[in-house]
């Protein structure tokens, strides 16, 4: 899909964020000034958080307060070639079934990531936009 402006991409965010239960790992995929943290924006307000979403690029990480109880848990490894202790963190966010873990620059922690992830590429196209693509995981019964 083709996204025309940041509003869009935060009621896009929005969206996803009003169907969220708890438990999600979102992985997203994009160059820097793509989108993500301003589709992350959306997700906190569809999550009912009140808080000013910002980049966890220098702090690596940032925690948010969600409704339900709910906390979002939003990572940024671009500065980190290796996650080292930070890989354990989301680790143990994981295990958790009342986070929702977003990760923005996660080839240093993919071997933690589940499979189940939803993934977000965001694509910035300079005269059309972003174009969108989102892979949902199709929930199995074992």
């Amino acid at each position: 899909m083709i996204i025309l402006s940041d509003e869009e991409m935060k009621r896009f965010g929005a969206d996803l964020g009003t169907k969220l239960k708890g438990g999600e790992v979102i992985e997203l995929i994009g160059d820097v000034g793509a989108g993500k943290t301003t589709f992350v924006k959306g997700l906190a307000q569809g999550l009912e958080i009140d808080d000013d979403v910002q980049s966890p690029s220098f702090t690596i990480s940032r925690n948010y307060m969600a409704r339900d109880d709910l906390t979002l848990n939003h990572y940024d490894f671009y500065r980190l070639a290796d996650a080292g202790i930070m890989s354990m963190e989301i680790a143990e966010s994981l295990q958790n079934p009342k986070n929702i873990t977003v990760v923005e620059w996660g080839e240093s922690v993919r071997d933690v990531l589940p499979d189940e992830r939803i993934v977000v590429k965001i694509a910035y196209l300079p005269t059309e936009g972003r174009e969108v693509e989102v892979e949902i995981p199709i929930a199995t019964d074992h």
